[in-house]
């Protein structure tokens, strides 16, 4: 017989929140106000510009431990992939200032907004007893997004790759996230959006992983497939 779960694990963002608009609309529009000067089809572009740069560049894991260390690293990482963004598709003069405003804006909660699914799920599994955590690459700006959206107290633990010295798919993540709970990985669940992040790497790690596809987008055939966080309640229960 299966072990009951005892603690669920979610990615966080595109799981849990989204930015507020787009990464495209954002870049262009606090850029044009440090003097970049847009083509007409500049939100295409740069958004195709970003998905290459966020694929090709590297895990977010820092040899450093210092916590002002890490959160100049985060920054130099972010200031990596921004820079190879506007290289594709346009540099200009006050890039530095630009990136230190717009990486200030996506530390704003306002910048982001909760999937309407997320507070009820996340009450509900709670009132079930479980302990809830939170498995992500996102750097540390991730506990003010949390704060200023209202459910960081709705956590138990929250796992940062930054902080964690390991990042999605490698299964030490997941393993650093279950020492604080005491659990064998049986015991847990993880939910994300990611095949390759989620799904593998708690798989690897051996938690059940389940792949949330809010648009619908076509999933392995073996893997557990849910299209909106309230379906997890009763999937949950039933283990």
């Amino acid at each position: 017989m299966s072990q009951p779960i005892r603690v669920v694990f979610f990615d966080a963002a595109e799981t849990l929140f989204h930015v507020n608009g787009s990464v495209a609309d954002i870049y262009l529009r606090h850029a044009v106000q440090f003097g970049y000067q847009p083509r007409p089809d500049a939100i295409r572009l740069i958004a195709e510009a970003f998905g290459r740069a966020f694929h090709d560049a590297p895990p977010p894991v820092f040899a450093v431990t210092d916590s002002a260390q890490i959160k100049q690293s985060e920054r130099l990482w972010w200031f990596d992939v921004v820079h190879n963004v506007f290289y594709r598709v346009g540099m200009f003069e006050r890039f530095d200032e630009f990136f230190e405003h717009v990486f200030d804006v996506f530390a704003d909660p306002g910048s982001w907004k909760l999937f309407p699914d997320v507070l009820p799920t996340l009450t509900q599994l709670r009132s079930l007893g479980l302990e809830l955590g939170i498995v992500s690459n996102f750097d540390s700006r991730l506990f003010t997004v949390l704060r200023g959206l209202s459910i960081a107290d709705l956590f138990d633990t929250i796992t940062i790759s930054s902080l964690a010295h390991a990042a999605k798919p490698s299964p030490k993540i997941f393993e650093l996230a279950l020492e604080q709970h005491a659990v064998e990985p049986a015991e847990a669940m993880h939910v994300g959006d990611s095949v390759r992040d989620d799904v593998e790497g708690a798989t690897k790690a051996g938690l059940r992983a389940v792949l949330l596809t809010r648009q619908g987008k076509q999933a392995p055939p073996d893997v557990q497939t849910i299209r909106a966080l309230d379906e997890l309640v009763p999937l949950v229960a039933s283990r």
